[in-house]
């Protein structure tokens, strides 16, 4: 380069690079019960987690409650782990010492040793009578409206199966028909008698056996139903009959921190005291609950809250630690004498046991916050003498049942066995990411409609795309150019994304993140469809990668379990091979096979060959679980659906048919009559038409035309032109009929 070609230059350098200024990233928030607000989650530990689950207390089968919670954190944990790649440790508890578990398996068993005991009709009438008596006495001093209503409807099925026995025993009646009568009644007072039995025989039931036997099954029964719903195991489940030592160890600490007192073999928790320390604050959660006595005692349990019982505190605000045992309860040896755990003690002992003085997350129900949750955190933190044993509270909603109330205590639940006889775990998995997971849920025939038409519009956008991926093609014909569809789509493709981000990140929003992830479907769905009226191939790629997108979402919400790319598994859990790619290479050889006959049946008009083609269709590979689906000029569309599905949909076709039909039948019979009715109008002669009318008229001139109405009145010009109108087109339709007949 000569000096004059680089004057003023000197040596040639790289120019000042600038990074770029970027976007601000949202960051992930939690709504935080303890601040009732969102909150930036910031883990005590870099990206390691950890987290303690109030699990159930096992007396009982699992309902849809259970799931609401369960299914929801399930839901929370996945995209914690799977999505923002958090390190999560998960802790659960199995509650199988409490007082409803103690309760129930003594009125089992009492009950069970009264059936066998096989009472005579007049022994069983004699019972159920006085068994009657406390009942009704409970149900009059019952304030709160459902359980009244709970005890209303048992008192009418007993009442209602006590008849026909009483009678039956005054009558004399014996045999198998009064033993049938007598069956009867004594299924419908099962309640009723274990209640009484309990309350007379209950405190001689001394085996510990018998209290272990019942939580253990219905512990069983839960994890059966967990992994029906595909909710992930936890990390570490603790039981609190495993514990006994560690929560007494944690209860004398307690009381040795000054928190504890010691009352009649019982320990109590001195909310005074806890309260009235600087360092510490009792009822976080809800501090406008205390001193709700309803609440305190529900959390105390039914065998605790006796007179003697309450009257051993030192305030009504108190709570036990450690319960002395009464008799008829199972006991363990501690410094005070044989007892058993409270309630809320449990979990402070067992999550402090393995996740320490302080966790990140704690989770439960919305009605678990007072009582129960307050209480674990100031016996916590009166055990550890800190302020924040909890950093982050989330409580998921409650579950109603088409809008009322769902509780196992008032009898108004479906189990979770019930509701997947009616839909599948990943239905109801998409009712709840459809609905915010701290709010309340109604748990209708809407609610899970809308979940199936979910379902079902995202699995055939899934399938629609697998068939635009099977179309064969070379490596370097799947690499198609971009024209401003295909940007178009992207760039919405990119939109979607960053909204499905921020949604989850909006509290893990899925209701928004979910209805995100429909708009992108829909958009997709009308860039195929255009593409096709052109009979131009859509973009296998962009195809590919949103539906890639759309289906590891799912696997991060565990609706999809499977390793497959694309879409929703077929064939149901544990398939060993993957069904699809087995058998859509035989499929597609078919369908080519039809389609050839097809073009030469009707390039001959073979019309049976053609309806044999249509049956093969609809009526013998969807039964199967095969749809074919064949548009005018494009290839025939393979797609594996569910049997079940595919024969539904037979069904509604069938319906949406005969519909059709019964309306067209209905219309032409609608014709018809008209037309009846239009002929017998024109044969009336004018001069007829208005002499049957004798209740409006009573004369008439020499053509039949009204003259005088029913009382003799000549009528005035304004009814003689409106008549003379009715007069001329009769007339009319006369003439055309007398010409008609004529022709």
């Amino acid at each position: 380069m000569s000096d004059k070609d680089g004057q003023g230059k000197g040596k040639r350098v790289q120019p000042p690079w600038m990074p770029p200024e970027g976007t601000a990233q949202p960051k992930l928030c939690l709504y935080n019960s303890l601040t009732r607000s969102k909150e930036v989650f910031t883990p005590l530990d870099g990206k390691k987690v950890l987290w303690y689950c109030c699990g159930p207390t096992v007396y009982d089968a699992s309902h849809m409650g259970h799931a609401r919670s369960y299914i929801s954190f399930d839901i929370l944990r996945r995209i914690l782990k799977d999505y923002f790649k958090y390190d999560l440790f998960y802790c659960m508890n199995i509650t199988d010492i409490d007082d409803k578990i103690i309760k129930r398996a003594r009125q089992n068993y009492l009950f069970e040793q009264y059936q066998k005991k096989k009472p005579d009709p007049s022994k069983l009438l004699e019972d159920v009578k006085t068994a009657l008596k406390p009942f009704t006495a409970k149900l009059a001093g019952t304030t709160d409206p459902d359980k009244k209503q709970m005890l209303e409807r048992i008192l009418d099925t007993v009442t209602s199966a006590l008849g026909p026995l009483e009678k039956a025993v005054q009558n004399g009646i014996s045999g198998e028909e009064t033993g049938r009568i007598a069956e009867k009644l004594l299924e419908e007072s099962k309640d009723l008698l274990s209640d009484w039995l309990d309350a007379e025989l209950g405190s001689r039931v001394t085996e510990n056996s018998i209290f272990s036997t019942l939580p253990k099954y219905w512990e069983e029964e839960f994890h059966k139903d967990m992994e029906a719903l595909s909710v992930l195991p936890p990390d570490v489940l603790t039981r609190v009959s495993e514990y006994v030592p560690e929560i007494v160890t944690f209860v004398k600490k307690v009381v040795d921190n000054g928190y504890g007192y010691v009352s009649n073999g019982s320990v109590y928790f001195d909310t005074v005291k806890f309260d009235a320390s600087p360092n510490h604050s009792y009822a976080k959660l809800v501090p406008e609950a205390v001193g709700d006595q309803a609440a305190l005692q529900e959390g105390e349990g039914d065998l605790s809250i006796s007179a003697d019982r309450l009257s051993e505190k030192r305030s009504p605000n108190d709570f036990a630690l450690w319960k002395a045992s009464k008799p008829g309860e199972p006991s363990w040896d501690s410094p005070w004498g044989k007892g058993r755990p409270g309630w809320h003690i449990e979990c402070s002992a067992m999550a402090g046991s393995i996740l320490g003085e302080s966790m990140d997350i704690h989770g439960g129900g919305y009605d678990l916050r007072f009582p129960h949750h307050d209480n674990e955190l100031a016996q916590s933190e009166a055990f550890f003498e800190n302020d924040h044993w909890v950093r982050y509270f989330l409580h998921t909603g409650h579950l109603t049942i088409a809008g009322c109330k769902m509780s196992k205590s008032l009898k108004n639940f479906i189990t979770i066995k019930e509701a997947l006889r009616s839909h599948t775990a990943r239905q109801l998995r998409l009712a709840f990411l459809m609905h915010s997971w701290k709010d309340t849920l109604d748990y209708s025939t809407n609610t899970m409609e809308s979940a199936i038409q979910y379902e079902r519009f995202m699995n055939e956008f899934f399938l629609n795309v697998k068939d635009v991926l099977r179309a064969p093609t070379d490596v370097t014909g799947q690499y198609q150019k971009w024209e401003q569809e295909e940007l178009e789509l992207h760039r919405s493709f990119c939109e979607r994304k960053s909204a499905v981000h921020e949604a989850l990140c909006d509290n893990i929003d899925t209701r928004t993140a979910m209805e995100e992830m429909r708009s992108l479907v829909s958009q997709c769905n009308s860039y195929i469809a255009a593409k096709k009226s052109t009979k131009v191939f859509p973009n296998r790629m962009l195809l590919d990668s949103v539906a890639v997108y759309l289906t590891e979402m799912f696997k991060i919400f565990g609706a999809i379990d499977s390793e497959e790319p694309i879409g929703f598994p077929i064939g149901g859990t544990g398939q060993s091979v993957n069904l699809e790619a087995t058998v859509m290479p035989f499929l597609s050889a078919l369908s080519q096979f039809r389609e050839s006959i097809r073009q030469i049946a009707r390039e001959q008009k073979v019309t049976d060959i053609l309806q044999l083609c249509d049956s093969l269709r609809d009526d013998i590979l969807p039964e199967l679980g095969v749809r074919l689906e064949d548009h005018e000029g494009l290839p025939t569309v393979v797609k594996l659906v569910d049997k079940e599905t595919l024969l539904k949909e037979k069904e509604e076709k069938k319906k949406a048919e005969e519909e059709k039909k019964r309306k067209k039948e209905e219309s032409s019979r609608k014709k018809q009559e008209q037309e009846a009715a239009k002929l017998a109008k024109m044969k009336v002669p004018p001069s007829e038409m208005f002499k049957c009318e004798m209740d409006k008229f009573s004369q008439f001139d020499e053509h039949g035309f009204p003259t005088h109405d029913a009382e003799g009145k000549e009528l005035s010009k304004g009814q003689t032109k409106k008549l003379r109108k009715l007069f001329e087109a009769q007339e009319k339709l006369h003439e055309e009929y007398l010409q008609m007949v004529q022709n």
